[in-house]
């Protein structure tokens, strides 16, 4: 399947349904605090997004039961808010999709709830700075797959491991889409498969494991962690790619 190319009207749409999503994550990195529910946290981000003009992209996608993947402590990704109370010294994935008008925005954080450890810091950092390495060198006509070696070589420098079977991937008049771009390789050979073009718009996301990075699906179906069972962490951005680099449309203005 061909990867679109999005005109400059477009990735300005898709500008605009990252900007709601990015919005409503500042909100809940200001707001969220101990003793909240996860289902609280789902029904502040949702009422926050809907205040913006936007969708929920992910209520009802595939099945998903809520707004907001709510992501807690060992879970990296999917996660379903339930009746669980935030603790200080937890660390909290928090995903969110939008949809206006038809195009859809993306982006992810892990927040601290309150105090945290050392470890949980560097554990957070580490997605956090894999995200912005690869948006940097992000480049027109460099290979998707030499992106997804970069990725797994910054995270296994830090000390941690890719989760595998999970990957970023296109966004548009759809929320998922071509290209896959995983955090890691597969095959020895980089220079092989798709180029990267100005005009394309992806989701990076980086899913940092500590030991294992095979995946376990809960009994719930949705929530994902590692086979260590071990804390992780997640950070997400929606790109364009303009004039021969990455430039983030879900970051606030």
């Amino acid at each position: 399947m061909a990867i679109p190319l999005r005109k400059e009207n477009e990735i300005e749409k898709l500008r605009t349904a990252s900007q709601a999503v990015a919005k409503t994550l500042n909100y809940l990195k200001e707001n969220v605090k101990p003793g909240m529910t996860l289902l609280e946290v789902d029904k502040m981000g949702e009422d926050f997004l809907l205040s913006l003009g936007a969708r929920p992209a992910f209520k009802g996608l595939y099945g998903f039961p809520n707004a907001i993947c709510t992501s807690l402590n060992e879970v990296v990704i999917h996660g379903i808010p339930d009746d669980t109370v935030l603790k200080e010294g937890d660390i909290l994935g928090l995903d969110i999709g939008s949809e206006i008008d038809g195009w859809y925005g993306d982006a992810a954080i892990t927040m601290p709830i309150g105090q945290i450890s050392k470890e949980d810091e560097d554990l957070i950092a580490c997605a956090k700075d894999t995200l912005y390495y690869a948006i940097d060198m992000i480049k027109e006509g460099m290979r998707f797959k030499e992106l997804s070696k970069a990725i797994e070589d910054f995270i296994r420098a830090r000390g941690y491991v890719p989760l595998t079977r999970f990957c970023g991937h296109g966004i548009g008049r759809k929320p998922h889409g071509e290209p896959e771009i995983p955090n890691y390789v597969e095959t020895p050979n980089v220079k092989a498969g798709p180029k990267i073009k100005n005009g394309m718009v992806f989701c990076i996301e980086p899913m940092i494991c500590q030991k294992e990075q095979e995946p376990v699906i809960l009994e719930n179906d949705w929530d994902v962690i590692s086979q260590d069972g071990l804390r992780t962490s997640h950070y997400e951005h929606t790109v364009a790619v303009v004039n021969g680099k990455a430039v983030i449309l879900s970051e606030v203005n």
